[in-house]
């Protein structure tokens, strides 16, 4: 078993006047879809079936969202009156939980396969913490120019550095750790340097996948406009286009096709049908009348047509 651990107990100032009514991880991404409800349904496809929820601001809107069950995943509360720092949060509940967690940043929306990331942790034995990394986004336009002579413009490309994503397998053997004194109250200037230190700190990366931290409403706006037109599924992601549609679909997923006639744009994976199987590369276009799809990487399929 594994326990989800979503911290969801700041103020959200820089989204006010959003934030003064509701709490940040309430925020809607799109119509009745928020930051939250993405987080825990990424958990339960995952095959987590309870999720911890560290509140505090208003978190009475939080509970009367969740309840104590929604969608299939318990939901237990445990609430600071005034934020104490993630070290603080995550120190009280691992003081009671006797499973590894996954732990995630409630202001994050992003499409990391979650049931990989703890396949990968729980395979490698040297590892009491994986973090999950993303590629950072440049906030500036970037010239590029050699002997004085620009060359090009990009505009806030992707850099070659890593950044923390926010998402976290914790294993319960890691616990004693957070229970240790430190002056400072994050998590990222305390614990986990100090595992890193020992060794046992490792991360967790997949490319070409979305990531925003909704800091302000710049990053909203980024967010909202990624989710027009999308619609998560438990594999993945699908989205409208004027040709058909677009899935993502994640490594380890498998879904159902009936009548589709599709491209793969990224990724492979093995189309199964007629009782035979084929490994689908980037490039190739299939017809399928009944099959399955499994995705041996994150895949992108552009699907021309497909009857319901």
């Amino acid at each position: 078993m594994v326990a989800g651990v979503i911290l969801a107990g700041g103020y959200g100032k820089r989204l006010r006047p959003l934030t003064d009514s509701i709490p940040k991880p309430l925020i809607e991404i799109k119509e009745n879809y928020t930051i939250l409800d993405k987080q825990i349904l990424s958990l339960k496809y995952a095959g987590v079936r309870e999720v911890h929820l560290l509140v505090g601001y208003l978190w009475e809107k939080i509970n009367e969202r969740y309840g104590e069950e929604w969608n299939g995943m318990k939901i237990r509360y445990w609430v600071e009156d005034e934020p104490q720092g993630t070290l603080y949060a995550l120190k009280n509940i691992f003081s009671k939980l006797k499973e590894d967690s996954i732990v995630s940043n409630g202001d994050i929306v992003a499409d990391f396969n979650l049931r990989s990331l703890i396949a990968s942790a729980q395979e490698n034995k040297d590892a009491l913490i994986m973090i999950a990394v993303t590629r950072m986004l440049s906030p500036y336009g970037i010239v590029d120019f050699k002997d004085g002579r620009i060359l090009s413009f990009r505009e806030k490309p992707l850099l070659d550095y890593y950044i923390n994503a926010g998402f976290y397998y914790i294993k319960k053997e890691a616990y004693p750790y957070f229970q240790e004194k430190y002056e400072d109250r994050a998590v990222e200037k305390t614990v986990f340097p100090r595992l890193a230190e020992l060794g046992r700190a490792y991360v967790y990366k997949e490319e070409n996948i979305f990531w925003q931290s909704v800091d302000s409403l710049k990053d909203l706006e980024r967010v909202r406009e990624e989710f027009k037109n999308r619609e998560d599924r438990p594999w993945g992601y699908e989205k409208m286009l004027p040709e058909g549609k677009l899935w993502y679909l994640m490594k380890s997923f498998d879904v159902k096709l009936e009548n589709a006639k599709l491209k793969i744009e990224s990724g492979r994976g093995i189309a199964e049908f007629e009782n035979k199987e084929i490994e689908l590369k980037v490039g190739e276009e299939i017809y399928i009348e009944n099959g399955r799809i499994k995705a041996l990487e994150n895949m992108l399929i552009k699907i021309f047509h497909q009857s319901k």
